[in-house]
Parts: structure tokens; sequence; C-alpha cells
């Protein structure tokens, strides 16, 4: 059966190449000159699947959009402490090229994704010159877009020769004693990294990426630390858009960043990557025919990260399973955990566990005994359990450990680190329910009664 997704972005497509509004950034020699004609849209997931439309495959200037990837490279570097004592957080609610600065507080640019915190993200970069800099800033961008890349001479060619106000921008960061190295050199490095040539296919996997909380959906490989890409995708959902992030934030609701040259990312997280790419852009910077498209698109597919129309209820089961042993009948309650766990999850689950153990009832599936000297707990169908999850079950498993219990834990994917217990704490993990029952009752264990809810 062929997709019907790459279908579905050729009218995507159709439907904004109607859209006449915007011209290409005029100030840029070469980009003036763009063929605004070209337009593609690309959807990548974070388990690696690409779709595209369009001039999937035509290259253009990165420009703005590696502010975004330079400042988590900043924050590795530098660690976030250091680079928040540098770059601020809030919008700017100003032009991209406007000498924002948080006044009373070290001048700070107001965030990193204005021009003026992207060079001072830029100065970060370790590197002892502007070219061991880019080259730092490269090598990350092509292992997010999973070729090399390389930088458009021309482009930044034309770009330096008119960097009058990024240069006035440096120089003033040098004058208020925030900015540490030659302001030249910080311009002409932005100037260059702005200067990468990518596609929407590599941004759409670049995106994808930040999605997947900094782990290539490809390679597999961890590129961006996760709680680099928290920081990162928060600028990016109030200040990618420059002055237009609140429409933005309203109509679209995907953490995103914006570039002059006419591309678009959206990256939202644990789900997918977007990228588009049309030239011509309106007052803000911002491609006309890309925010229609990511707009479709969002609505379309319910992206909006504000959509609750589906909410997770029902993450657990719980079953009272009866078998026969040696000794006689034995109790054993099993509580299923399903889906990807958050803290939301977790906790519906220690509330399940506290409630049938510490209220025995005589109504048949509506309580367990709490006598019942074997606990399982079964992670057969836990697609994940983030950090806090994971705490929260292994505190579960070690309070019901104190009570005298002992645990059993159906894990055949090794979802739960159960290492970060201490060893008499730590479960016996088994395959299957069948596996674990069979152990509490010996070869000759049969099921009498279960009762499920």
């Amino acid at each position: 059966m062929k997709s019907p997704i790459p279908d579905y972005l050729i009218g995507v497509l159709d439907k904004a190449s109607q859209i006449n509004d915007g011209n290409p950034a005029s100030y840029i020699e070469v980009l003036a000159r763009a063929d605004t004609t070209k337009s593609a849209v690309a959807l990548a997931t974070v388990d690696g699947s690409l779709y595209t439309a369009g001039d999937d495959r035509v290259e253009f200037s990165i420009q703005s959009i590696s502010k975004a990837f330079v400042y988590a490279l900043a924050i590795y570097d530098r660690g976030l402490d250091g680079v928040l004592a540098k770059i601020g957080v809030e919008p700017s609610g100003s032009p991209f090229n406007e000498f924002s600065i948080e006044k009373g507080r070290g001048h700070r640019p107001l965030n990193p994704l204005i021009n003026l915190g992207a060079i001072m993200a830029h100065s970060l970069v370790k590197g002892n010159s502007p070219e061991e800099r880019v080259e730092r800033i490269r090598a990350i961008l092509s292992k997010l877009a999973g070729r090399q890349l390389h930088v458009d001479e021309s482009v930044y060619e034309a770009e330096i020769q008119t960097a009058y106000r990024n240069m006035g921008l440096a120089f003033m960061l040098k004058a208020a004693g925030v900015l540490e190295c030659d302001p030249e050199h910080a311009v002409q490095g932005y100037v260059r990294q702005c200067a990468i040539n990518v596609n929407v296919r590599d941004l759409a996997m670049m995106a994808a990426t930040l999605a997947n909380g900094g782990t290539h959906p490809v390679s597999g490989e961890s590129i961006i630390p996760s709680d680099s890409v928290r920081q990162v995708l928060s600028v990016m959902t109030t200040c990618g858009m420059y002055d237009a992030a609140g429409d933005w934030v309203s109509n679209v609701g995907i953490p995103a960043k914006s570039g002059v040259s006419g591309g678009i990312i959206g990256a939202l997280p644990g789900q997918i990557g977007l990228a588009t790419f049309s030239p011509k852009v309106d007052n803000h910077g911002n491609s006309v025919r890309g925010v229609a498209m990511c707009q479709q698109l969002s609505t379309d597919l319910g992206l909006h990260m504000m959509d609750i129309n589906q909410i997770a209820r029902a993450t657990v089961r719980q079953c009272l399973t009866t078998i026969t042993t040696g000794e006689g009948p034995v109790g054993v309650p099993i509580f299923d955990l399903r889906g990807a766990v958050r803290f939301g999850g977790a906790e519906l689950l220690t509330r399940t566990v506290a409630r049938e153990l510490s209220e025995p009832s005589e109504e048949p599936g509506s309580g367990c005994n709490a006598d019942c000297p074997v606990v399982i707990f079964s992670l057969r169908e836990t697609i994940s359990l983030n950090t806090v999850a994971q705490a929260i079950l292994r505190e579960n498993i070690r309070r019901l450990r104190l009570d005298g219990k002992r645990v059993d834990l159906i894990d055949p994917n090794g979802v739960l680190d159960i290492t970060q217990l201490l060893p008499e704490d730590q479960p016996t993990v088994f395959n299957s329910v069948e596996q674990a029952l069979k152990r509490i009752g010996g070869l000759g264990y049969r099921v009498v009664t279960e009762y499920h809810s």
C-alpha cells in the first residue's frame, strides 16, 4: 500500500502555492535573487521516517534557523548557567535586528534567537577563531542533517559586505562589557554559520532530533543533551518567530524557528519534526507560504501542543489472580502499566496500588488482599518511562519491600532501570506473567480465579 502522507503533503503545498504575498529578503543580494517558484515541505518522525513534497532537495542558506542549534552548542560548551549569565530568555517584541537588551541585568541580549543574542551565543562556542567555531557548528549541523553540509561562500560574501548593523550590535555588546571576543570576529563567524546550506529534508531531520530529545532518529546517536533540548525548545516556543511569536503559538502551537531565506522548522516533542521552504517572507522575516503550510499541518494533524482533545485516562489495568500452591490458594495482585508513561500514569499506578493493597474488600475485583505476599508489576505494554515515572515506580517497589512483600517484575524490554535500587530491593525480572506465577506456585500451579478491573 502506498502511504497517503506524501499525497497529503502535495495538497498542503498546492494550497500554499496560491499565496503570493511577501518578498525575498532584499538586504542580502543572493537572497533577493532567489527563485520564488521553489517551495517544499517535509515531515520526519522520531523513529526516522521522512515524508516530503515539492523541491525537497533545493538548497538554501540556513540563516537564523542555525541560532537554535548554536544556542544548544553554547550550552554544551559553557553550561546553562554560563550561557544564562550572558543571554536572557525573554521575547523581545521587536524586530530580529534590534538592540534588545535587559537593562539592569548586565546588558544581556533578551534571547538567543534575535541577532544580538545569536552573535553572543556564537561567541560562547569553543574555538580560538571564527573558523574554528564555524567548523564545530558545521560539524554538528552535518550530524543532525545526516550528511555533510557546506558554507555557501556567495551568501557569506554578500551578507558580510552589508553586515553594518550586526557589526554595530557586536560593538555595542563589547562596549557594554559582555562580549568577550573581537566584535568583528563574532560577526564574521555568525554570518558564516548562517550561510551553511541545507534543504528541507535536512531541516526536518534536524527538527526531529530535537523532538526526539536530542537523539538522531536514524543514527541513534545522542547529539544534543536532553536538558539542552528542553531549553532550546522552550526558547523556540516563545522567541523563535520573532515579533510574531504570539500569533505563531496561538495558531500553530509548535516550537519553531524561521530564517530569512524562507525556511522554517518545527519540533513537537516526542512526535515529529517538520520543515518548510518558500523564499517570500513577511515583515517579520518569516516565510509567508511556510507559515501557512505549518498552520495547516498543525490544524489537520492535531499538532498544536495545547491540543488536549485526547487524554489518556486509563494507563493501569489491575488483576487479582488466585493460584493453587502446595500450601493452598494464594492471591497475587498484578498491575499492568501501559503506554508512554510520565508523571500522570505513574501517579495513577501508585494510587491504584495503595488503594488495592490498603483497602481490601470482599467484593470480587474491587480490591486485593493486603496480606498477599507477592505483587507483580507488568511492563509488557509499557512503551517508555520518563525520569519521573522511573523514580516513582522504583519508590513503589522499595516501599512494598519495606512492607515485607516480594515484588516480581514483568519487563521483557527492560524499560525500568532497577540498578538504581539497592540489591535487596531489586525485584526478580521475568519475561511473562506465566513465568512469575510458575515461580510462586511451583510446577503444578494453576489459576483458580482471576478478577480484572
